[in-house]
């Protein structure tokens, strides 16, 4: 009883260790999203005109439907707390459909993107717009490779995962519906245009 308070008092949901992982990525997105700030300063036109080509209706789509796959591991969390199996394994499957067709989606995107010749050097909105989605898509991709992993943990040796492998994952894929609901609006939805 007193060693799972203190670890819980002193070790964040999933262990410090993924929130150390959590902590550098941030910062290395946070980062690039700084230098994407004053790099739109010095181009605003560009950027405005760049902004206007992407697709909002697939990047709001996008977002709505990581949105949902994050609502999903939390209940899977809550669920295996509960030791409601059934509905910690529905909703993993859920979040993998969900990651799932975020990567449909961010491919059907690329798919116009490359049609249209609007590549990584097109300009230099591009480019960061190139280097931003593309580093979180490894990121969601990643995330669900750990996401069935742990599922397939549990299918085959329930006892070899944790609630710490669980909430590992969890946090994994909270990291990249956050980092995602922070591109979104700066890609897609913020005006560059001077007035």
């Amino acid at each position: 009883m007193n060693k799972s308070l203190k670890s819980n008092i002193y070790y964040p949901p999933g262990g410090i260790l993924i929130w150390i992982i959590i902590l550098i990525e941030l910062l290395t997105f946070g980062m690039a999203i700084i230098t994407f700030l004053i790099s739109s300063h010095n181009e605003l036109n560009i950027f405005h005109e760049s902004r206007l080509l992407l697709n909002i209706r697939i990047g709001s789509c996008n977002t709505l439907v990581l949105i949902i796959s994050g609502y999903c591991i939390a209940k899977a969390v809550n669920y295996y707390k509960e030791s409601n199996l059934f509905k910690f394994s529905f909703s993993i499957k859920l979040t993998v459909f969900f990651g799932s067709l975020f990567i449909v989606l961010k491919c059907i995107e690329y798919y116009y993107k490359i049609n249209d010749n609007l590549l990584i050097d097109t300009n230099t909105f591009f480019t960061f717009y190139w280097m931003l989605t593309a580093f979180h898509l490894i990121h969601v991709i990643v995330g669900l490779v750990i996401l069935v992993t742990v599922y397939f943990k549990y299918i085959n040796k329930p006892q070899s995962i944790s609630i710490y492998d669980i909430e590992a994952s969890a946090a994994f894929w909270h990291m990249c519906d956050l980092i995602w609901l922070l591109i979104f609006p700066l890609l897609y939805l913020f005006s560059y245009n001077e007035k």
